[in-house]
């Protein structure tokens, strides 16, 4: 049996531009600096005799079967070398779930980096991230990592230099909002976003939750509704019946890697 255990670290958009949908794939373009961050999901991967791929954690908010973006990562990653093989996924989940903190892409890119690991790295850097685009937006950052600026549907990514710096992410305890809802949103925008996060300008209006953060000086994650406040702990009171508060984060220089 072959093991490895992979941090999977969030991360935040320090500014999000999204441009109208291109009727001919159905997505949004964007410009986006995204920044990696100290809030991690561990994700351990077991290669055994058999076949099948098959899923457990910590979390009752995810499921644990091929509705899984981790489940849909490895049988891409088997199927793309012609491989049978037993995989048993272990997902340790602190990062919240439809947050805009990317804890789904971080778990399906540390998926395929385990994988490549463990089976003596047949896929080369370029297919790794092919594969990584055919299942979402935001895997090909996760994958790398550090500070970047990331355009077309995110998987175009270009080195910015790392800056370190301290940060506080919250995250209303009942709302959970889709990328889905936030873009649908923003495709019923009469006017020009004023704010550093579109999708943020997009939603405000529909939340108190989101126009509380906002009034405090914190700022949206991606499609939302964590929020963040970088260089300082949040030491204000925030309702804690209402909302977690994750204090004591940074800025980290890495993806996912082995932990």
């Amino acid at each position: 049996m072959k093991q490895v255990k992979i941090k999977c670290p969030a991360k935040i958009n320090l500014d999000l531009r999204v441009f109208p949908k291109d009727e001919k794939t159905g997505f949004h373009p964007i410009k986006s600096i995204m920044q990696a961050v100290s809030l991690f999901d561990f994700v351990t991967i077991k290669l055994s005799d058999g076949d099948g791929i098959f899923l457990s954690g910590t979390s009752g908010e995810i499921p644990y079967d091929e509705k899984n973006i981790c489940y849909k990562a490895a049988e891409i990653f088997l199927k793309e070398i012609n491989l049978k093989q037993k995989v048993s996924i272990y997902i340790e989940k602190n990062i919240p779930v439809c947050a805009g903190l990317a804890g789904g892409s971080t778990d399906a890119a540390g998926v395929l980096f385990a994988l490549n690991y463990l089976l003596k790295k047949p896929l080369d850097d370029k297919r790794l991230n092919d594969l990584a685009f055919s299942l979402g937006s935001d895997l090909n950052f996760c994958l790398k990592g550090g500070t970047k600026l990331c355009t077309g549907r995110g998987e175009k990514i270009s080195d910015m230099p790392f800056y370190s710096f301290n940060l506080s992410v919250v995250k209303p305890k009942n709302l959970k909002i889709s990328a889905r809802e936030a873009y649908e949103a923003f495709d019923r925008l009469t006017c020009e976003s004023d704010m550093r996060n579109d999708l943020e300008f997009a939603l405000i209006n529909k939340y108190e939750e989101l126009r509380y953060l906002n009034s405090l000086g914190l700022q949206m994650s991606g499609s939302g509704p964590a929020y963040f406040l970088r260089d300082k702990n949040i030491d204000f009171k925030i309702d804690s019946d209402k909302y977690i508060v994750y204090n004591n984060l940074h800025s980290v220089d890495h993806g996912v890697c082995i932990a």
